[in-house]
């Protein structure tokens, strides 16, 4: 029997597809992306910008990559078919075209599918197609546009000289975000008011409205769905008073005048489900209930995925299959008929949204939960029942809630409270989106009330919050940055490459990130604008659908904007030359930090708290001087704020001072430390270090030098010794 080669990207599938394909068919994995643009060429391209065309060059993206290429070379001579059944989406599309283009396969069958069931695999088999070179080119014009921006661009940041490694079409635009939210803060100034309350005996409390405010219409706020910030308290709806004696005065005045109902409202309104999840909202729903980080929310729905439990995870469309709704429907008629609506809610696509594709979903609605526990991870199973849950809670009916608010006077002043009664839970059921009940007593209006206490509270403002990693995705997806399989690895590029860091599950920019953005606002700020890098997205989704010619587009684009706006680049780089020892004050950026306490011993100034991840330092920030960048750490031996503590200039003089040894041993061999003696600026010095010969040459050994500090012997790795 003839066997067929059905190819996939990861090999997490394989098993599940072998169980659905049968003997009949030998399924293998590329492992992803097999070749990537080469690093020859201009700047180490991999391609060259023609007048008319691009010319790319690919090679094996690693060894194992290389490896792979020949053992399916090898396998496509032994069979009579190669299906290319990589992921759906572009970057599937590409890696099916390199996997024909390195097996010099003449006509393969391309087949997608969204889910790892056998239903929906064989309808796939039923219905293959060729390679689509819009998608492809997609997928090559996103590749050369962000190694164009990156390898011409990054150059530019090196000249910083502080440790900045690149930049990038969507990091720095993302980046961007960051930096602009940590300068809010930075330039935040408190402002005090108070808030005045009265409570009344009849069990409810009511906030200062105003002053002869009976016309005053009540503002429904409209509640905008938000992924990212589920959970967040509601906000007290009051009239702010802004000084301590205007508070005293309406206290005063409440406590004078008998109280009243002035007027009473309710009205009941409907909150519509939740569309089922995206990428973007699945993690964003992730990062907010169960605190994980993008990155990690995609690897466990991959897991998923690969596994045949959800469909496939990168995706822009809310769309769900027609057969699959009124599998839930049927569902939800026998556990829960009070929740099936005449009519299921519809959803608005975002305008870049693929409709072939469909929502995140699991792909057995009935799959008992008990059983399912059994068979996949703790985390597997926590992230798919969050997607079980808001996929069912899209299928049901609206929630009804009751709002009320009561109004009342006290001569000339005005009070509200509010509430709600949530009289029909419909989809909160099972997505829990709507805050607690709050219930008001029944009150009519003209009735005297009996005032139990007047008081008011001091408040400040709060600066804005910094993003959380959901938080920035949902921003990033809300202009236009970036897209579904882009999201996760922006946020992993920031973090990696020292721009940002998470900091009490928020991400802050870092003093490096602050610096590099500041500078590509002075050499490249377009790259920065959220409207440039979404237009450059809109091209890419126009060439997706053959709309665009993807050479002619990258080709106009880098003549009439980028090779310019670098050239510009330069030249300011030029007529402000950046170095370590005479950094431009326009690039010197304070650390992203609050103030400390402390004054800088070199210059006078105050120190700020710069956060860090450094398992070497004591506490989890350090203080840095934004004048003259001095910098000092805590040492927790001796609970003191210390500068670091120089090494000797030239360590090999070392060896040539005797050795005197100690009764201290070596922390790694056990063998006696010695005294070393050795100069510095012209003074003589100490230090112990081990006095086993090949301490000098062991790599275990790094790290074991004590320095002479204050009538102790310290190192930064092992602590304190006591001298002798």
């Amino acid at each position: 029997m003839s066997k067929k080669l059905f190819l996939i990207e990861a090999p997490g599938k394989i098993k599940k597809l072998r169980q659905i394909l049968g003997s009949e068919y030998l399924v293998r994995a590329s492992g992803g992306h097999i070749r990537e643009l080469a690093k020859d060429g201009d700047d180490h391209l991999g391609f060259d910008l023609n007048k008319d065309s691009i010319s790319c060059r690919f090679l094996p993206r690693n060894s194992q990559a290389k490896k792979t290429i020949a053992e399916l070379k090898e396998l496509a001579r032994q069979v009579d078919t190669v299906i290319l059944a990589t992921d759906e989406d572009r970057e599937g599309e590409i890696i099916a075209w390199h996997l024909k283009e390195v097996m010099n396969l003449r006509n393969p069958q391309r087949v997608t599918y969204r889910e790892i069931t056998p239903a929906a695999v064989q309808e796939a088999l039923k219905q293959p197609r060729p390679i689509d070179s819009n998608l492809v080119n997609a997928a090559l014009a996103r590749s050369v546009l962000d190694k164009l921006v990156g390898f011409k661009g990054s150059p530019l940041v090196w000249k910083l000289n502080n440790g900045a490694k690149s930049i990038g079409r969507v990091q720095s635009a993302a980046l961007h975000i960051l930096c602009q939210r940590e300068r809010e803060i930075g330039a935040f100034k408190p402002q005090d008011y108070w808030l005045v309350t009265v409570t009344y005996s009849e069990g409810f409390k009511a906030y200062y409205l105003g002053e002869n405010a009976s016309t005053q219409p009540h503002r429904e706020e409209t509640e905008e769905r938000d992924d990212a910030g589920e959970g967040e308290e509601r906000k007290i709806e009051a009239t702010k008073v802004l000084s301590e004696a205007e508070a005293d005065r309406l206290v005063s005045l409440a406590r004078q005048s008998s109280h009243k109902v002035f007027k009473v409202e309710g009205k009941t309104v409907s909150k519509t489900p939740p569309a089922p999840f995206t990428t973007s909202s699945l993690q964003q729903a992730a990062g907010s209930r169960l605190k994980w980080s993008p990155e990690k929310t995609m690897q466990v729905a991959q897991n998923l995925y690969e596994g045949g439990h959800i469909t496939y995870m990168r995706t822009d469309s809310v769309y769900l299959d027609p057969q699959f709704c009124q599998t839930v429907k049927q569902w939800l008629e026998e556990k829960d008929p009070q929740n099936v609506p005449a009519k299921v809610t519809t959803y608005r696509q975002s305008k870049t949204a693929q409709e072939a594709h469909e929502a995140i979903r699991p792909t057995d609605i009935r799959k008992p939960s008990s059983e399912l526990k059994q068979e996949i991870a703790a985390e597997e199973f926590e992230l798919y029942l969050l997607i079980w849950l808001r996929t069912v809670a899209s299928q049901c009916k609206s929630a009804q809630i009751v709002k009320s608010r009561i109004i009342t006077q006290s001569g000339s002043l005005f009070w509200q409270a509010k509430g709600q009664i949530v009289t029909f839970a419909g989809y909160a059921k099972y997505w829990k989106d709507i805050t607690a009940d709050s219930v008001l007593p029944q009150v009519s209006p003209k009735q005297p009330l009996n005032l139990e206490e007047a008081s008011h509270e001091k408040k400040q403002t709060q600066p804005p919050p910094r993003y959380t990693e959901a938080k920035l995705v949902q921003v990033l997806e809300r202009r236009g940055i970036g897209r579904p399989s882009t999201f996760a690895p922006t946020v992993k590029t920031l973090k990696e490459r020292g721009y940002a860091e998470v900091q009490k599950r928020q991400l802050q920019a870092t003093t490096l990130g602050l610096e590099v953005d500041a500078f590509l606002q002075k050499t490249l700020p377009e790259l920065l604008e959220a409207e440039f890098t979404a237009s450059m997205e809109d091209k890419l989704d126009a060439i997706a659908s053959g709309q665009e010619n993807w050479e002619r587009y990258i080709i106009d684009w880098n003549e009439d904007y980028f090779a310019v706006a670098l050239e510009k680049a330069l030249k300011v780089i030029e007529s402000q030359p950046v170095s370590k020892a005479n950094p431009p004050k326009a690039n010197v950026i304070s650390p992203a930090g609050k103030e400390s306490k402390f004054d800088c011993p070199c210059c006078g100034q105050k120190m700020v708290e710069v956060p860090s991840k450094s398992q070497k330092l004591h506490k989890d920030y350090f203080l840095k001087c934004s004048s003259c960048q001095a910098v000092m750490f805590y040492n927790k031996w001796r609970k003191v704020w210390e500068l670091p503590v120089e090494k000797p200039e030239n360590p090999s003089s070392l060896n040539s001072k005797p050795l005197y040894l100690t009764d201290h041993a070596c922390p790694v061999c056990g063998k006696k430390l010695a005294i070393r003696e050795y100069e510095k600026d012209g003074q003589k010095k100490r230090m112990l270090v081990c006095s086993s010969g090949e301490a000098r040459t062991d790599k275990k050994h790094q790290g074991v030098a004590y320095f002479e500090s204050r009538n102790v012997f310290w190192s930064k790795k092992y602590g304190e010794l006591p001298i002798a």
